[in-house]
């Protein structure tokens, strides 16, 4: 029976500033798909239970501190960067034992945990495993130098590569690699700095370890384009259409109905049930769980949103933190705020805005409706043009309406009140008072009429 492998040390490189990006945040934290860079690749190296993760940050990247705060990560400020070849070597100045270490960069951040798996695995004693990739067109990436009958001599920068038989190699340096701790520690110090940069590059280790008798070992990635960094906005981009290629491909094997997969965006997580509809142009953010026969129309944006079986939202509707019942319908133009609470069977219509509230069972509010920290009952019907007023310049209030209530056009209700059970409202009123259960409340002006009177016309 084979030995498991024990658990790996794992060193994160997070230390560039990412000027080609031109933005003032650091590279690993601009987002794909919703997360930032450096979330997507300690998702999977926690996947790999290691002993232990180091990020390597620099001066320029402590805001990379300030937003993962995990109990798991240990974070060493490389100084001054001088060059990936030193964050490692910083990042290993203290390590107990001789576990095995995996390199991995904050800027890449979809390599499929079983090539990482892979690597590990053949990461002994006297061994250095190295990821490599074939690309279509390979310029800017180091190439990975072999002799005629295929053994690695060396990895050369573009900028190096002299013969043109060299600039036509496919086969790039990742810059992933995995190794005994104290067979890095051993090679680390011998690379130079002797270049134009005056930098301790990583992938001189490789000729190092050569010289010194090492095994190099070249794993050739399977999927290319998932072991590429973020450089620039447009490999931003890039990576965003593979997240969405392989998002899609997940939830239509789960049985997921995806009208047009190319004008799909999932920023998040999804938990769908079977019979699930989504339209084009959807926007999927944060923890969204739809029920069985769930439909999302086109144009809308959800974000940590729960709805029930049968559900169904119109087109261009915006949804953010809602919890919604079976067989609930929703727009179309409908905006639900955070802290909102649909009941079974309600029925929120076009150009309705409601936050903090709740909802019973089989409530209404169809059409142009602000619905603002209130608790509405079962069975109440909001006519167009209600508004709860609940913000009186310094503080918010609440609005009850209990069940069975019917409020008619065109009415502010001016919390704190409470409209009592069976209750109807008039419309056009102005409520500033409880309303007592069962009976029909008016607030209206007399309504007069003033038979010569004339319209004012144009001066001058």
């Amino acid at each position: 029976m084979r030995d498991t492998p024990a658990r790996p040390l794992l060193v994160i490189l997070a230390a560039g500033d990412g000027t080609r990006m031109h933005s003032r945040r650091p590279k690993v934290l601009q987002e794909l798909a919703g997360r930032p860079l450096l979330a997507w690749v300690l998702e999977t190296a926690r996947a790999l239970d290691p002993t232990e993760i180091r990020v390597v940050i620099s001066p320029k990247t402590q805001a990379v501190r300030e937003v993962f705060q995990d109990a798991d990560l240990h974070f060493v400020d490389q100084g001054e960067p001088l060059g990936t070849g030193h964050a490692v070597r910083v990042a290993l100045a203290r390590v107990e034992g001789n576990p095995r270490v995996l390199v991995l960069y904050g800027d890449v951040p979809l390599i499929p945990l079983d090539e990482l798996h892979a690597l590990l695995n053949v990461a002994g004693p006297g061994q250095l495993a190295l990821l490599t990739a074939e690309l279509d067109d390979p310029r800017g990436y180091g190439r990975i130098l072999r002799d005629p009958e295929g053994n690695l001599r060396g990895i050369a920068e573009e900028a190096d590569l002299a013969a043109p038989r060299d600039r036509a190699i496919h086969e790039i340096n990742t810059g992933v690699l995995a190794a005994q701790a104290r067979d890095l520690v051993t090679l680390l110090p011998r690379i130079r700095n002797d270049n134009a940069q005056h930098e301790f590059y990583l992938t001189d280790l490789v000729a190092q370890a050569l010289d010194a008798g090492f095994q190099v070992i070249t794993r050739l990635a399977a999927d290319a384009g998932r072991t590429l960094g973020i450089n620039r906005a447009g490999d931003l981009a890039t990576a965003e259409n593979t997240v969405r290629a392989l998002q899609v491909a997940r939830l239509l094997d789960q049985g997921v109905r995806i009208r047009d997969p190319a004008r799909f965006d999932l920023r998040g997580t999804l938990e769908a049930g079977r019979d699930v509809e989504i339209d084009v142009g959807v926007i999927l953010e944060g923890a969204v769980r739809l029920g069985d026969g769930v439909r999302i129309g086109p144009y809308s944006v959800l974000r940590d949103v729960e709805l029930g079986a049968e559900s169904e939202v119109f087109s261009h509707c915006v949804l953010d933190g809602v919890k919604g019942g079976e067989r609930v319908r929703i727009g179309p133009f409908a905006r639900i705020r955070p802290k909102t609470r649909l009941g079974p069977g309600d029925r929120i219509g076009n150009f309705v805005e409601i936050k903090n509230s709740s909802l019973g069972r089989d409530s209404k509010a169809n059409h142009l409706s602000y619905v603002g920290d209130a608790e509405i009952g079962n069975g109440v019907n909001l006519g167009a043009g209600v508004v709860t007023v609940n913000y009186d310049g310094a503080n918010k209030h609440r609005t009850v309406i209990e069940d069975d209530v019917m409020v008619g056009c065109d009415v502010q209700l001016v919390a704190p009140v409470t409209i009592g059970r069976g209750a109807f409202i008039g419309a056009g009123s102005t409520i500033v008072r409880d309303a007592p259960a069962g009976g029909l409340t008016l607030a209206r002006s007399e309504q007069k009429t003033i038979p010569d009177w004339k319209r004012p016309g144009p001066k001058g």
